[in-house]
């Protein structure tokens, strides 16, 4: 580290434009500063005190150009009032050189007076007045959003989605990742969104007649479960969170079954083993931890399928996906992590939850990361694969960021309009995934009406399935609760279940001993 950086950074704290980040950014980084304010000697040796005295009485005998090199050479010395933005970003010799062309030979005794007076402890006036108007104007700046295809407010450019279906519907290529599929596979990939999105529909609308407890929503990012759900293999093993509809309907789940628990007359319905597709997990994060330790347990059985762990935005602030991040690179588990970035942990925006696209976090854990496109399928479907593929390979984890939009609430407990734009809406209904796709199909000619005509009639005939089907569903029995709690049984579980018992049938005795007192009348 040299005197003139150690100068600089230490310019930069008193004047108001350092900081926390100027730290990070400038070489040597914390430790560095850390030793600078612990009053360590400068890199020349010389102590912080002995310094400044030394910089005050060269100051007062130098000519102007020397006096304005001495203050930026000391480590802890005041900037000259003409010169402090310009000592806070340059080197010694660029300071000297402007503090020599602006100011007077009186007015470099005066600066370097104030140095000598003021030492490192009173920050100069003008640099206070400096630091009040940098903080007024960052206020003022708009939030930046990550919806934008590339950064405009920052140093470094963010890469482009992986995207091989635009929103306009047409077909591009990509150099990394691509599918040739055909007419039939395209046709699918359209039929599954298609009846996903209308049983996703007829579910909410459920909701508001009172037959569900609750029910999320996954409007809008039914690409980037269809393409991510059939890029697997049926050994491969799925962790959901509890919007993963589309990939439930990939995985040959009823989508009755996604209705029991949101209805609360059961914890899934199904079985998890049978489809490889573990029960939803209401806890926000916990079922990626579930998915790095499966897919570790998936190497040491010397197995080649692959893990799979889905989950959102919101839930990648979780210290839980960290840690699983953590265990998968270090054990080389094959696993892909895909966050459905939709913009909207419930109301709080992705920009105040990372610094960076979500994407890049991989690589602080030393696995690759990759941004696609949510909306299109070819591209989810295209990037799921080779990760999938990748794992199976040995190759270790690998995170995806599908970038969607949340079209509706969050769960029909939500309200979206209290805190975000329906511009914001509209703007994305025009990235509408099934319908860059259906334009695909009709402008290639690989699909005709009567195609789109029987995807309506299936979807409503799904549509009266669900309806029957939930109104038909059976109250659980009372006592479930108790089961399976424990593998072998436990004596604090039976002794409660007892109780349980005994509590419900006292409602039948007073039942009877009322309708005796009745009928004696």
């Amino acid at each position: 580290m040299t005197v003139e950086s150690t100068a600089a950074r230490s310019t930069a704290r008193r004047s108001g434009t350092g900081g926390k980040r100027a730290t990070q950014a400038a070489p040597g980084g914390d430790a560095a500063n850390g030793r600078a304010e612990a009053g360590e000697a400068t890199a020349a040796g010389t102590p912080r005190k002995t310094a400044a005295k030394a910089s005050a009485k060269a100051s007062a005998k130098a000519p102007a150009k020397k006096a304005a090199g001495s203050t930026a050479k000391t480590s802890s010395g005041s900037t000259p009032k003409t010169g402090s933005k310009t000592a806070s970003k340059t080197p010694s010799k660029t300071a000297s050189k402007a503090a020599a062309k602006n100011g007077s030979k009186a007015a470099s005794r005066g600066a370097a007076s104030s140095t000598a007076k003021n030492g490192s402890k009173t920050p100069a006036k003008r640099s206070t007045k400096a630091q009040a108007t940098s903080s007024r104007a960052a206020a003022a700046r708009p939030a930046r959003a990550h919806g934008s295809a590339r950064r405009t407010d920052g140093p470094a450019a963010e890469p482009e989605l992986v995207q091989l279906l635009t929103p306009e519907g047409e077909r591009v290529t990509h150099p990394e990742y691509d599918v040739d599929l055909s007419a039939q596979e395209l046709q699918g990939l359209y039929r599954d969104m298609a009846l996903t999105r209308r049983f996703d529909a007829e579910a909410t609308a459920l909701q508001r007649q009172g037959e569900l407890g609750l029910w999320a929503s996954l409007l809008g990012q039914e690409a980037a479960q269809i393409g991510s759900g059939r890029a697997l293999r049926p050994d491969d093993y799925v962790f959901p969170t509890y919007r993963e509809h589309g990939v439930a309907w990939c995985r040959d789940v009823d989508p009755t079954m996604l209705l029991g628990m949101f209805r609360g007359v059961n914890h899934g319905g199904w079985d998890p083993n049978s489809n490889n597709f573990h029960l939803y997990t209401i806890v926000i994060g916990s079922q990626v931890l579930h998915a790095a330790g499966y897919a570790m347990g998936v190497a040491k059985d010397g197995a080649d399928s692959a893990v799979i762990a889905y989950f959102g935005d919101g839930a990648s602030s979780q210290g839980d996906v960290a840690e699983a991040f953590t265990f998968a690179a270090v054990y080389n588990a094959p696993v892909v992590f895909f966050c459905q970035n939709n913009q909207w942990a419930i109301s709080e925006p992705t920009e105040r939850q990372s610094r960076v696209p979500i994407y890049q976090r991989a690589q602080g854990f030393g696995f690759p990361g990759v941004r696609v496109d949510g909306n299109d399928v070819l591209a989810c479907l295209a990037v799921t694969k080779a990760a999938v593929e990748r794992a199976r390979a040995g190759e270790g984890p690998m995170l995806i960021e599908a970038f969607t939009y949340r079209m509706g609430a969050h769960t029909t407990s939500d309200d979206p309009t209290r805190y975000r734009a329906d511009e914001e809406r509209a703007a994305w209904e025009a990235k509408d995934p099934l319908q860059r796709l259906r334009t695909y199909l009709e402008s290639e000619q690989l699909a005709d009406s009567a195609f789109f005509a029987s995807i309506e009639e299936e979807s409503e005939e799904m549509g009266r399935h669900v309806r029957d089907a939930i109104r038909t569903m059976p109250d659980p029995d009372t006592m479930a609760m108790f089961e399976n709690v424990y593998a072998d049984g436990h004596a604090l579980v039976d002794e409660e279940r007892a109780q349980f018992a005994a509590y419900q049938a006292s409602f039948a005795t007073e039942s009877e001993s009322v309708s005796a007192a009745g009928e004696g009348k």
